[in-house]
């Protein structure tokens, strides 16, 4: 039986106060903590939109707002 991979969908919120995108999925907010390359995505400690990267989320995403880079700016499918 194949494993099925948890897919979040990351509506774009801002950029916390280190310049990281954060991004929100029912109520829970998620930092990209290098958003340069693939996306590396934690939880939001205390869920706090300036809060540090907490831990790690092995998912799938999409980014139906668009996707924001260090590098390229927004980023969209």
């Amino acid at each position: 039986m194949p494993i099925t991979m948890k897919k979040l969908v990351l509506n774009y919120k801002g950029r916390d106060s280190f310049d990281r995108p954060v991004y929100e999925c029912n109520g829970r907010l998620y930092v990209d903590a290098e958003p340069i390359g693939a996306p590396n995505i934690f939880t939001k400690s205390s869920n706090d939109f300036d809060g540090e990267p907490d831990m790690p989320v092995n998912a799938e995403f999409e980014f139906p707002k668009g996707r924001d880079t260090w590098n390229e700016g927004m980023q969209y499918d």
